[in-house]
């Protein structure tokens, strides 16, 4: 059967329109990369057999007078010598008609098609380059990181550092040493190809994302997860990929979100410098703004009972104070999009708000909890007082490989173990 291509002739503001189906064709449609669908039209790269949809009609028209054309034919040759010569016939108004309801039958149909075609295609396309792209991956496999040096030796000077699981892209290979690119870090380094160890999130991009239990718009809804959260992404499937929430497992259509994957990316010493006095200017100010906060509070409630000790361990006394302040609202309800400590709030807004508490504003966003501060490797190094990020979540360290926050609708802020899921990033503000 011959497999045609069809073009876009026309399209809605705002929106992707029109390919043309037609049972009896095959037909293959690759979106050209523009950076950017526009805001009305969008074109599109065609084989060398390509027919427009102006083609098909002008085809159709064509064999439409052919066979007119053949039909007088017979009829004046079987016609009698006698009989009287008529006009050929003119299409009526009611053929016209007929003929622009199935035009627009057509164009209607097409555009339906293409909302649910176009995401597919982007999707497999993006997949593709991404997959070509991990095939000139270096990863290392290290205790702690290998540096990266200006020469294939270890006389030559020290560039940058390339962290365990971290990801360059292979250059060159030359005794024994393999040239990379990482980051902003071009240089030489002795670690070995390794498989693949990146993370894959999807990234919500609907206002309301609803997380189901099963792979399907009929499923029960699971949890609600807000724009712009990061999930980890535990399997993948055609149109869904199961993710990991605070209620469990669940499923989300990929219509709703963009997946990528994520490395650890090797670091310069310039960056690696620039990064530390960052974040040491960052923790000054906060441990200012939070004594601030102590000071106004305390003179505010002078004569209050002092609060309860809950945080353990080695830590920061500002640290420590966090996690006491935060531990009080225990039992308190669980709101979806909530900030209040007492009334109700959601895990971001729970943090939020205990910082807040100490002159500190952070994001409500669990996604965005993920950048700040300064970075704790792993929780065997967390102290009282960090933020704890899962997918989906975030929660507040209190020490002795405990947490509090704000879990689900049934539960409210509860008390948990801090490996009851996996964690994706540990944060320390002070």
């Amino acid at each position: 059967m011959q497999k045609k291509n069809v073009k876009i002739i026309r399209a809605a503001a705002g929106a992707v329109s029109a390919i043309l189906i037609f049972s009896s064709m095959n037909i293959d449609v690759l979106a050209k990369e523009t950076g950017g669908l526009p805001s009305a039209g969008i074109d599109f790269i065609l084989s060398s057999d390509a027919t427009s949809v102006k083609n098909l009609k002008d085809e159709e028209d064509e064999k439409k007078k052919d066979n007119a054309s053949s039909e007088s034919g017979e009829t004046q040759a079987t016609a009698s010598p006698t009989a009287t010569a008529t006009a050929s016939p003119t299409a009526t108004p009611e053929a016209e008609e007929e003929e622009e309801t199935e035009d627009k039958v057509i164009e209607e149909t097409a555009i339906a098609t293409t909302t649910k075609t176009i995401p597919q295609m982007e999707r497999k396309l993006e997949a593709k380059r991404e997959e070509e792209g991990f095939k000139s991956l270096v990863i290392a496999k290290v205790n702690d990181y290998v540096n990266v040096r200006s020469i294939p030796s270890e006389e030559g000077e020290i560039l940058g550092k390339l962290y365990d699981k971290s990801v360059g892209e292979f250059v060159s290979e030359e005794d024994g040493w393999y040239r990379i690119t990482s980051g902003s870090v071009t240089g030489y380094d002795a670690v070995t190809l390794a498989k693949e160890v990146g993370t894959r999130i999807a990234t919500v991009t609907t206002t309301t994302l609803k997380v189901r239990e099963e792979p399907g718009l009929d499923a029960t809804v699971l949890g609600l997860i807000p724009i712009e959260d990061e999930l980890l992404v535990t399997e993948e499937l055609d149109g869904w990929v199961k993710v990991n929430i605070e209620e469990g497992d669940g499923y989300v259509s990929t219509d709703y979100v963009t997946l990528s994957t994520e490395f650890v990316k090797a670091e310069s010493k310039a960056e690696e410098e620039a990064r530390l006095a960052k974040e040491e200017a960052d923790r000054r100010a906060a441990q200012e703004a939070a004594r601030a906060a102590q000071r106004k509070n305390s003179s505010a409630s002078s004569d209050s009972a002092p609060a309860p000790v809950y945080a353990t361990g080695s830590g920061s006394e500002l640290g420590k104070a966090v996690a006491d302040y935060a531990c009080q609202f225990e039992g308190n309800p669980y709101v979806w999009g909530g900030t209040s400590l007492t009334n109700g709030a959601d895990c971001s807004g729970f943090v939020m708000s205990v910082y807040k508490n100490f002159g500190v504003n952070l994001p409500h966003s669990s996604a965005a909890d993920r950048n700040v501060g300064a970075a704790v490797d792993g929780i065997a190094n967390a102290q009282p007082g960090d933020i704890i990020c899962y997918s989906g979540h975030v929660a507040i360290y209190i020490g002795n490989g405990q947490i509090v926050h704000a879990s689900t609708e049934k539960t409210g802020i509860i008390i948990s173990n801090a490996t009851y899921r996996s964690i994706l990033s540990v944060r320390r503000i002070f």
